[in-house]
C-alpha cells in the first residue's frame, strides 16, 4: 500500500481534513496481515463525498463519482483505482439495498461491515485499528465470524450468505463458525430472487479459491448450494477437477469448475447461465462443455484427437477432456488424459481447401445443396486426416456432385 499514488491519495484527503481522517479499510488490511497479494485498496474517511471530490480535484487526481449517494467515489491515481467511502451507518435495509447516513464514528462504520476480519482500519502511518477487538485475531486464525449478530448482518444483505462461504474458502481454517453457519442455513431461502449479477459474481469468486471443496461441502450440507444451483446433484466431479488442477499444475479455472457442478446437458447449462445472467461468452462455454458428442475417451488416437479438436475447437476440447477426466473412475489413465491436452493448445486445424465457388463450379446449383455438398466433402477431408491435397479434394467434390440428383 506504500505506492506513491497511494500516498498521494491519502495526503490529498488529509490535506482537506486532518491527519487520520482517511484510513485504509477491509481486504487490503486483512491481506497485508496474512502476507497475501492485495487486489483492491479501499479507503474510509470522515470527509463527505463533496469534500472528497474537492480534495482530490485540488490535488489533480481524477475522480469518478461511482456511488455518491451511498458515500462512495473512486480516485484514479497512476491508473490505479481507489474506492473512497464516507463513514456510514445503516438507516434501513431490505436485504438488498440500504439507506445510509454519514457518520463521524469509526465504530458505527465497523458495525455495518460483514465479518470481523474485514472490519479493520489502518492509518497512513501504519497503525491498525480493530473496533470489534477480534478482527486481527480472526484474520490470523482463519476465523470467518460475522460482526455482531449473524442473523442481523445477513438480513441487511442476503448475499452475505454466499460471502460467508466465499471467505471460508479463501481464508478459513478449521471448522466454520457455528453461529454463522446456522444463520446461513436458516436464511438460505432468502437467496431466491437476489440480484443475479451479484450472485454470480460471489459464486465465481468462491469457485476461484485455490481449493473451495470444503466450502462447497458446507454449502451442500446446509442446502445453500441447492438454493443457488438447484441442478447440482453431486460434488465428486468438481472435487476431482480441483484435485487435477492442483496435481497437474493447471491454472485455477472458476468457469470450468462451475461447469463441473452441472450435469452434461446443454439445456441445463443454458438455463443456469440465463438465470445467473452470465456473460454470453461464459454461457456459450458452459453449453459447449456440456455437450456429449463426439464422445471423449482417454485412449483417443492422435488422428481421432485432431478430428475432435477440429469439430469442437481447442478450448471446448480441453474443457471436455478435463471434465471427462474428472468424471473418470480410472485414476491410472491420468497420463493418457494429460497427454491429450497439449494438442488442443498447440495444434492449429488447417483450413478446408474448398469454397462455395468451387462447389458451384463443379455443377451444383446455387442454394441449400451447396452447403450440403460442402459438408459431405469436408467430412471426407476430415476422415482423410486433413489431407493436404486440394486436387484430391476437388476430385472428391466432383464424385459427390455427380452422384447427387438435382
Amino acid at each position: 500500500m506504500e505506492l506513491p499514488a497511494t500516498r498521494a491519495v491519502i495526503e490529498a484527503l488529509e490535506g482537506r481534513g486532518y491527519a487520520g481522517c482517511a484510513r485504509f479499510v477491509g481486504g487490503c488490511i486483512r491481506n497485508t496481515l496474512l502476507d497475501q497479494p492485495i487486489d483492491d485498496v479501499d479507503i474510509a474517511t470522515t470527509l463527505t463525498p463533496d469534500q472528497v471530490i474537492e480534495a482530490l480535484e485540488a490535488a489533480a487526481i481524477r475522480v469518478v463519482p461511482t456511488g455518491v449517494d451511498h458515500g462512495t467515489v473512486t480516485a484514479i491515481a497512476d491508473g490505479r483505482p481507489y474506492e473512497i467511502t464516507t463513514l456510514r451507518r445503516d438507516v434501513s435495509t431490505d436485504g438488498r439495498r440500504a439507506v445510509v447516513a454519514f457518520t463521524q464514528s469509526w465504530e458505527e462504520d465497523a458495525v455495518r461491515r460483514d465479518f470481523r476480519l474485514n472490519a479493520l482500519y489502518c492509518d497512513g502511518e501504519g497503525r491498525i485499528y480493530d473496533p470489534t477487538g477480534e478482527g486481527v485475531a480472526d484474520a490470523r486464525a482463519g476465523r470467518i465470524v460475522f460482526v455482531g449478530d449473524p442473523m442481523t448482518r445477513i438480513r441487511e444483505d442476503y448475499l452475505r450468505i454466499l460471502r460467508f462461504f466465499r471467505f471460508q474458502a479463501w481464508y478459513g481454517k478449521g471448522d466454520a463458525d457455528p453461529a454463522g453457519l446456522a444463520a446461513c442455513k436458516a436464511l438460505k431461502g432468502m437467496l431466491s430472487g437476489r440480484a443475479a449479477e451479484r450472485t454470480q459474481k460471489e459464486l465465481l469468486k468462491l469457485l476461484a479459491a485455490p481449493d473451495p471443496s470444503a466450502a462447497l461441502r458446507l454449502m451442500a450440507a446446509t442446502s445453500v448450494l441447492s438454493a443457488v444451483l438447484p441442478q447440482v446433484k453431486a460434488l465428486t466431479r468438481f472435487e476431482n477437477l480441483v484435485r487435477i488442477e492442483s496435481e497437474h499444475f493447471f491454472e485455477v479455472d472458476a468457469e470450468l469448475r462451475l461447469a463441473s457442478l452441472l450435469p452434461d446437458d446443454p439445456k441445463v447449462a443454458q438455463d443456469t447461465a440465463e438465470r445467473l445472467r452470465l456473460s454470453n461468452a461464459l454461457k456459450d462455454r458452459l453449453i459447449a462443455a456440456a455437450g456429449r458428442e463426439p464422445r471423449i475417451v482417454s485412449w483417443m488416437s492422435p488422428r481421432e484427437t485432431r478430428r475432435t479438436v477440429y469439430r469442437l475447437g481447442g478450448r471446448t476440447f480441453a474443457d471436455r477432456i478435463k471434465l471427462a477426466w474428472a468424471a473418470s473412475d480410472r485414476p491410472a489413465a491420468a497420463n493418457q488424459w494429460r497427454a491429450l491436452i497439449p494438442l488442443a493448445d498447440t495444434w492449429t486445424p488447417p483450413a478446408f481447401p474448398l469454397t462455395g465457388e468451387d462447389v458451384i463450379a463443379a455443377g451444383v446449383p446455387k442454394g441449400p445443396l451447396v452447403g450440403q455438398v460442402m459438408k459431405e466433402v469436408e467430412d471426407w477431408w476430415v476422415d482423410q486426416d486433413f489431407i493436404d491435397d486440394k486436387l484430391a479434394a476437388v476430385e472428391r467434390l466432383k464424385a459427390v456432385a455427380q452422384g447427387m440428383a438435382y
